[in-house]
């Protein structure tokens, strides 16, 4: 995958765990090349801290790469309290993580399963997309006013990257389950791709859904 427009001087720190887990960066000017070949590993100790060093900002999405990542992982939060929030929604999924007060222990887990989680936060909710993306099932995000307030329409970006993940309101929800409308519009699906097939309630006022490719059948 290719970054335009980045600042990869700007990322350093966010660059040097990335590699630390296996991740393949080559940076140019303005320009990000990102990669993987096989899983990725665990990074030992991960530290919150001011910039330049790394983001707390970062830590929930990071949190969710290194959930399915081989190894034990440990991150440590030192800007706020209260900030691991989305483990219990990671667990939900199967993820294995552990929180001691300011530190959460992560054990890496072969494969993360969907289900229906809440984001908490800005960015408890787009690590909960990225974990949606990289789940096995159907996972349902809601309440992502939350993930509005940081990212325009954050399922276009996925969308890009050839991610399935589509937006609904809870009036279309509603239309859905009565049969009274067709599924929001959306790229023509690849072989194998896990729909929505019917709905037995209404979920909450503003919410996302996300799809991803199943894995053989």
């Amino acid at each position: 995958m290719t970054l335009e427009g980045a600042h990869p001087a700007h990322l350093t720190s966010l660059i040097h765990v990335l590699r630390r887990a296996g991740v393949q960066i080559d940076v140019g000017d303005g320009i990000m090349k990102v990669g993987a070949s096989g899983r990725l590993k665990a990074v030992d100790r991960v530290v919150t801290s001011p910039y330049p060093a790394f983001p707390t900002d970062l830590q929930a999405q990071v949190m969710t790469l290194l959930a399915l990542s081989d190894g034990v992982s440990v991150m440590k939060e030192t800007i706020f309290e209260g900030r691991f929030k989305h483990v219990d929604e990671l667990c939900r999924m199967g993820a294995d993580i552990r929180v001691d007060l300011n530190h959460a222990f992560i054990r890496g887990v072969p494969q993360l399963y969907g289900t229906s989680v809440e984001a908490t936060d800005l960015r408890a909710g787009a690590a909960l997309v990225i974990a949606g993306l990289a789940a096995h099932g159907r996972t349902v995000v809601e309440q992502v006013h939350h993930i509005d307030r940081g990212y325009d329409r954050i399922e276009a970006m996925f969308s890009k990257l050839n991610g399935d993940i589509v937006r609904v309101t809870n009036e279309s929800l509603k239309l859905q389950v009565k049969g009274n409308a067709s599924p929001p519009s959306r790229p023509s699906p690849a072989a194998g791709t896990f729909f929505v097939s019917d709905w037995t309630s209404p979920l909450a006022d503003r919410h996302m859904v996300a799809f991803w490719r199943m894995e053989g059948n």
